[in-house]
């Protein structure tokens, strides 16, 4: 398998995303509904997955994000440095003090347990990200001369408004130009994308897109809504199981695309809100690589796993070159991340690969 990463020393940043961050109020083991206090954490889909590149694997990241500038935009800011990720191309934006002009997104998540499955309810629009444009971000300067290795970005950007579907094309174009690898993620959400043109809207802006990448992410829902293929007479509840139906599904896919090196989707049976059957698989080179099986995963907190997912998976590939050691990367951290509360990783590079090393839960002192 071949990537064609640009070496490390011609490069400042090993991988930078382009995407919305929110602020996450989260209601802790409460209900939102019912909430008097909420605790404050940063997340965004393409975010998450350089935060844990940074901060897990010690890679140096940035993030091309754009803030109103305001006290909220300060906390965004305040939230993103201390989780390790550099804040130079935030662009910040003038706002009229009630949101009119432009304002900071905001996601209420609570977490399920049990019968209870998880709710989110998100405030994002007229937000500054949504209004960006590729002009707002110094991109030559940036990939030409600084240099980046990665470029991580996904579905939920290019589906936050028209303009973001313009700005994520441009930004990838340019990040080619300059021998950047580039990863995205389908993560296809139809209420987001019905404002801006519906599932046909969807399906022009993801295959200009994947038209570009390298490295593509995303699970059966996710490649027939975005790309049009899917897993014929595929039952429901057993899809995760039915890697052969994937594998037929992605060779399609790598076919239409033959830019795609590197296909990877997460493998999740839901049995309940706090207790998953968590796996993944990934394509290279021809062939499917089965990553670890985690049986009945207890979860704290499920949101940002498939970012992790993504940040071990980008992590391996970097470094090893290994398809089943990059796998086996994203599987363990996703599910370390999901036992921890927020949108971001807490995991350590060394807990990654005890996990991947097979080791249990015993108390360490």
């Amino acid at each position: 398998m071949e990537l064609n990463l640009r070496p490390q020393n011609e490069c400042t940043y090993d991988a930078v995303s382009i995407g919305e961050v929110m602020l996450r109020l989260d209601p802790g083991e409460g209900r939102i509904r019912t909430a008097r206090s909420f605790r404050v954490w940063e997340g965004g889909g393409e975010y998450n997955v350089i935060r844990g590149l940074r901060r897990c694997f010690g890679m140096k990241t940035a993030v091309l994000t754009a803030f109103a500038a305001n006290e909220v935009g300060k906390l965004m800011e305040d939230l993103i440095l201390q989780g390790g990720v550099d804040t130079s191309f935030i662009a910040w934006m003038a706002t009229d003090g009630i949101g009119r002009i432009c304002r900071n997104g905001l996601n209420f998540t609570e977490r399920g347990f049990g019968i209870r499955g998880a709710i989110g309810c998100s405030d994002r629009a007229n937000t500054a990200i949504s209004k960006a444009k590729a002009s707002d971000f110094d991109l030559e300067y940036l990939f030409g001369e600084l240099g980046v290795r990665w470029l991580h970005t996904g579905g939920i950007y290019a589906a936050l408004s028209e303009t973001s579907a313009e700005t994520v094309i441009e930004v990838i174009k340019t990040a080619k130009k300059y021998g950047t690898v580039v990863s995205y993620d389908l993560n296809y959400r139809p209420s987001m994308w019905d404002a801006i043109g519906g599932h046909e809207k969807a399906m022009e802006v993801n295959k200009e897109i994947a038209k570009y990448v390298d490295v593509m992410i995303g699970n059966e829902e996710d490649f027939t809504a975005c790309l049009g293929f899917s897993i014929e007479g595929n039952d429901e509840n057993l899809k995760e199981l039915n890697i052969e139906g994937y594998e037929k599904m992605i060779g399609e896919a790598a076919a239409v695309y033959p830019n795609f090196k590197v296909v990877a989707t997460t493998l999740r049976t839901v049995k309940t809100a706090s207790v998953n059957d968590w796996s993944a698989i990934c394509w290279a080179d021809g062939k499917i690589y089965k990553g670890m099986e985690l049986k009945d995963l207890e979860i704290m907190d499920r949101v940002g796993g498939g970012d992790s997912f993504a940040s071990g998976l980008i992590y391996g590939l970097m470094t090893t070159g290994d398809p089943q050691k990059s796998v086996d990367y994203g599987v363990a951290h996703g599910a370390l991340a999901m036992t921890t509360p927020g949108d971001t990783t807490m995991a350590s590079k060394k807990e990654v690969e005890a996990i991947m090393s097979g080791a249990g839960a015993r108390v360490k002192r």
